[in-house]
């Protein structure tokens, strides 16, 4: 396995930057070399932001006088959703694809893919714990727009080597797992919030907007 992580720091800033700014086909970004180092480091990147992101926004939704209490449940929510999502779901659709008869399948290819599609996850962690619902709403459903149109578009012309009405199978429930992950990262992470920002702010907070 070493070999899969025998990568360096250039060849993997590189593959962020095609994943972000898609202008070819990532799997000949690849060059037939797929890495797992940079899938788990942003995975593991993406599950600390989501901690971060997700106790800032339980912070700013707490009322006046109430002791703020560091939620630790949100760190192993995140690792057990990313972690999972990006291990078992190319694990699925490698099996899936080998069951109906695909060739071009490869299994760490596609850990590579989701795991760099992952990037977008850590700027929507950034932004999306404010206060306003419907803006963190927005700022998730980007983050689901591009990781999205990222997987299929490097997917689909190995999806499309199965048979028709395979393929299409495959890509509506690629897209369902898809919108089930976007929607976990909101609920679980960002839902308190209100529809024009709270107005209970904690004493911590006032005083910093008041300075």
């Amino acid at each position: 396995y070493a070999q899969f992580f025998d990568v360096d720091t250039s060849a993997v800033l590189n593959r962020c930057w095609a994943a972000l700014y898609p202008r070819a086909n990532f799997l000949d970004v690849l060059d037939g070399n797929p890495d797992l180092y940079g899938p788990i480091w942003i995975a593991t990147t993406v599950v600390f932001i989501l901690f971060l992101g997700g106790t800032i926004n339980q912070y700013l939704s707490s009322t006046i006088g109430e002791q703020f209490v560091y939620d630790f449940t949100l760190l192993s929510g995140a690792a057990g959703l990313i972690y999972g999502y990006t291990l078992f779901v190319p694990i699925a659709l490698f099996l899936a694809l080998k069951y109906f008869g695909s060739e071009s399948a490869n299994l760490l290819e596609s850990w590579a893919l989701y795991g760099y599609s992952n990037l977008i996850w850590i700027p929507v962690a950034l932004v999306a714990w404010s206060p306003i619902t419907i803006l963190n709403w927005v700022f998730v459903g980007m983050g689901f727009g591009l990781s999205i149109t990222f997987l299929l578009r490097n997917l689909y012309p190995v999806l499309s080597a199965t048979e028709k009405q395979v393929s299409k199978v495959l890509l509506i429930i690629m897209v369902v797992l898809h919108i089930a992950l976007a929607i976990s990262i909101k609920w679980l992470f960002f839902k308190k919030a209100s529809l024009i920002g709270d107005s209970k702010k904690p004493p911590a907070l006032e005083n910093m907007l008041l300075i």
